[in-house]
């Protein structure tokens, strides 16, 4: 983060730990009001919901007002045979827990 803010720039980062550090950067963005940061982290994270990703991400989003993020979720879990594959994830197991009301919405969306 601090490099961001010396730079306006993000630092190198090797690709399999990319996912990861938007996920850590987002949460900081978001805790000290730096919006263009949170946008970027939003932007990396959109590239990468998948299969073992997309519930703890649908949960990133929604705790800390992603909209965009979280319709790029949806998008993923509508598509077949992806909801199925994430619900037996542990981390859909996490999302019950944390956003109980994620899973209404999620259902509205998946099935209208």
């Amino acid at each position: 983060m601090l490099h961001f803010i010396y730079t306006d720039s993000l630092p190198e980062i090797d690709a399999p730990d990319i996912a990861v550090m938007a996920q850590h950067l987002l949460v900081a963005a978001d805790r000290y009001d730096l919006q263009r940061l949170k946008l970027i982290c939003e932007d990396m994270l959109r590239s990468y919901v998948d299969v073992n990703l997309a519930a703890a991400t649908l949960v990133l989003a929604e705790q800390h007002a992603c909209q965009g993020l979280k319709a790029a979720c949806f998008e993923f879990l509508k598509a077949p045979g992806n909801l199925k594959a994430v619900m037996a994830r542990d981390g859909f197991q996490h999302l019950k827990r944390r956003c109980p009301s994620l899973l209404e919405e999620l259902l509205a969306v998946v099935a209208p």
